[in-house]
């Protein structure tokens, strides 16, 4: 019972709600149309030739500079130079002869048997000689004799000199020795002679020991 009386209840409380105002329409969603995308198609431009119409084009600018030509350098032709004329070097030329020797005693220096050297030097060059010196040695020489070295301030060209030079040797022996020919401080020529002949077999000694005469 009590069920009935619910029911009819609610079924007026529906029929008062309905008599006010009128039921409302029931909203509908609608979908809005997209808007269609534009389509750009490329127009190809076509050029057409009028008869009797000439038509310019105009040209695109181009470079006509002539580009200006490169400096060469000519060469200068070579300059003459003088070359010097070499000097012709004078030469110096000697000639030696050992004509012979002697022994003596030296008491003066107090030495003994001495062996004395009768040398000839002569010029054959063709400049003057300064200080034109004989230098003798002896393979069994002993103290130095102050005579071995003689010199002369100068000799000439074509010119000759006998010096007397005197070492000290052993007694009674046959001596091999040596003479050097010098100018300044320069050789110019070196003699040996292995055994020295007696001078007296000669002649004796020259008389012209120390003289500057021409070449003979």
């Amino acid at each position: 019972m009590k069920k009935i009386s619910a029911l009819f209840i609610i079924f007026l409380l529906g029929a008062c709600d309905t008599i006010g105002s009128a039921p409302q329409p029931f909203p509908v969603w609608t979908i809005i149309p997209s808007g269609t995308p534009n389509i750009v198609t490329a127009t190809p431009i076509i050029q057409t030739s009028v008869p009797g119409v000439t038509e310019i084009i105009p040209l695109s600018p181009t470079n006509t500079e002539v580009p200006s030509p490169t400096p060469t350098s000519t060469p200068l032709p070579p300059t003459e130079t003088a070359t010097p004329t070499p000097t012709a070097t004078a030469v110096k030329s000697v000639a030696v002869d050992i004509l012979g020797c002697n022994t003596a005693i030296d008491i003066s220096h107090g030495m003994g048997e001495v062996t004395n050297a009768y040398v000839t030097v002569k010029n054959t060059g063709e400049v003057d000689l300064p200080i034109t010196c004989a230098l003798l040695r002896a393979i069994d020489e002993d103290r130095e004799h102050p005579d071995k070295k003689v010199c002369v301030a100068n000799l000439p060209v074509r010119n000759q000199i006998t010096f007397k030079l005197t070492v000290d040797s052993t007694y009674q022996q046959n001596t091999a020795i040596q003479v050097d020919a010098t100018s300044g401080e320069g050789i110019l020529l070196r003699v040996d002679k292995p055994s020295c002949t007696d001078i007296g077999l000669f002649g004796g000694a020259p008389s012209d020991v120390g003289v500057v005469k021409p070449i003979q």
